[in-house]
């Protein structure tokens, strides 16, 4: 435990901010959570099950709660300039206050690359064309009149990811196993349905990935197919008709879905790089904070007193999130050590 307390600002306080903060909290330091929004959980906050075992986000959100419960938390509130000092920072906030800190901590998550962009797949144009952020809402809350007892329901894979029209190159990490994931949710809701997954490849390299996979062929009978989607269109009765090639068979497949739904990628969010532009931490080529080392320093910047943790550096399943909001935690810890 350290006998003075510095201050160290939490920009973000989804799961990689909240965790971060309750290991600098038990350290004996104070930290600050700042977030925009009205609550804190970020993503997974929105979210209903997590894979690969299906667990409640409710179960991973409430020990976060318990451990910041004493952590000072400002809510609804944005950024409005960072100043770098000689060893401090100064935070600027859309209050009118300032926040004078020795220590920043980037948990700024990321963003769902807009799916409206890609107008091919009808996002926006199409009423049943919907995305992954879409239909976990509707897990939640059952309240979305496009979902309505669907008989036959498509999944694409890689939209806005691995795509360089799209300005992200960069593969998304957890959009194949999402897509399986809400592909068995769906399943399960409708034991009548077909369910279909339009993939380029399956990149399942998690913990239970493949048995996740494996499960949804064999226990569910979801169809996977191998290729891009090449059309979607509506049909007079409103179902959206989908034109791809099976790249395995080599055939054209054609199939009308009463619900196409996107999984739109991982892109860095906007406000950490802006926040990045103003105290002189680098951004990435793939638009992402850059680590001061991908190796062996992926929580440290290249700029003192400012660290990483989370989606802020790219694409991150929650237990890696979990684990570099640890590493964070204790990098900051070590660097306030080290300076004596």
């Amino acid at each position: 435990m350290v006998n003075r307390q510095p201050i160290i600002a939490v920009i973000g306080a989804g799961i990689a901010g909240l965790e971060a903060a309750s290991q600098l909290a038990a350290l004996g330091y104070k930290p600050v959570l700042i977030e925009k929004a009205p609550v804190v959980g970020g993503h997974v906050a929105e979210w209903n099950r997590l894979f690969p075992d299906m667990t409640p986000a409710e179960d991973v959100l409430q020990p976060l709660l318990a451990g910041t419960a004493k952590v000072r938390t400002l809510l609804n509130t944005e950024i409005s300039a960072i100043n770098r000092l000689k060893d401090e920072y100064n935070l600027i906030l859309s209050d009118g206050s300032s926040l004078l800190c020795q220590a920043v901590l980037f948990a700024t998550g990321f963003h769902l690359f807009d799916a409206s962009k890609k107008e091919e797949y009808g996002y926006g144009i199409y009423d049943r064309v919907i995305t992954n952020r879409d239909l976990e809402q509707w897990f939640n809350s059952r309240q979305d009149a496009r979902i309505d007892k669907p008989r036959a329901v498509g999944f694409v894979h890689c939209v806005g990811s691995r795509d360089l029209k799209a300005g992200n190159p960069q593969c998304s990490k957890v959009c194949c196993i999402t897509a399986i994931k809400q592909a068995i949710e769906m399943k399960e809701e409708f034991p009548d349905a077909e369910i279909y997954c339009f993939y380029m490849d399956l990149r399942l390299f998690g913990k239970k990935y493949e048995d996740f996979y494996i499960r949804a062929q064999r226990d569910y009978g979801i169809h996977f197919i191998r290729g891009r989607i090449s059309e979607v269109g509506e049909a007079i009765d409103n179902r959206v008709v989908v034109k791809a090639e099976d790249t395995l068979s080599g055939k054209p497949v054609k199939v009308t879905l009463d619900l196409l739904v996107l999984m739109a990628g991982i892109v860095c969010n906007p406000d950490a790089q802006q926040y990045a532009r103003e105290i002189g931490v680098a951004v990435d080529e793939d638009g992402f904070l850059k680590s001061r080392n991908n190796l062996a320093a992926i929580t440290d910047s290249s700029r003192p007193g400012v660290f990483f943790a989370g989606a802020c550096t790219g694409a991150k399943t929650v237990p890696e999130t979990l684990a570099e909001a640890r590493s964070a935690a204790l990098a900051i810890h070590n660097y306030f050590n080290s300076r004596g």
